[in-house]
């Protein structure tokens, strides 16, 4: 079998940020990446719920809601996968940025986290979430397109 894109990237090299991973005609998958891969601490599993759950609230109730495909978790979990239709580069990092700032300052119940809307409910740590969000920020504040390519 071939390599998928994401496995053709040197994981050696590679430092937190956000970066274009695949593009498959409309749809860009955008890699957002908190921590450097294969050095720990890597993001708590808790903490990467609630990113998820808060993300995908959050841009999904942006005004780019139309064009958001799919937010989710990394495995390694050293980040998440950002799927966006016809968005302008720059938007796509400003809606990342927001969304960030939207974490990093979240006060209140954690969206979809009840029994009937989650299938891992108890699983969610908001202020390690807010805690991995402000430490990213620091790293993507001043982020640009020419910065998108690994």
């Amino acid at each position: 079998m071939q390599k998928i894109a994401s496995f053709c990237v040197d994981h050696n090299t590679l430092q937190p940020g956000i970066y274009v991973s695949r593009i498959d005609d409309d749809i860009i998958t955008y890699d957002i990446r908190l921590k450097r891969p294969n050095i720990p601490p890597f993001i708590s599993n808790p903490a990467m719920h609630t990113i998820e759950h808060l993300f995908a609230t959050f841009a999904r109730n942006s005004s780019f809601k139309d064009k958001v495909i799919y937010f989710g978790p990394m495995g390694c979990r050293t980040g998440f996968y950002f799927l966006a239709r016809n968005m302008e580069k720059s938007d796509v990092i400003r809606l990342i940025i927001d969304a960030f700032e939207f974490i990093g300052n979240y006060k209140g119940i954690i969206p979809g986290a009840a029994a009937k809307e989650c299938g891992n409910y108890l699983e969610h740590d908001l202020e390690d979430a807010k805690k991995e969000a402000k430490l990213f920020l620091n790293v993507i504040k001043d982020w640009k397109v020419e910065n998108l390519t690994y």
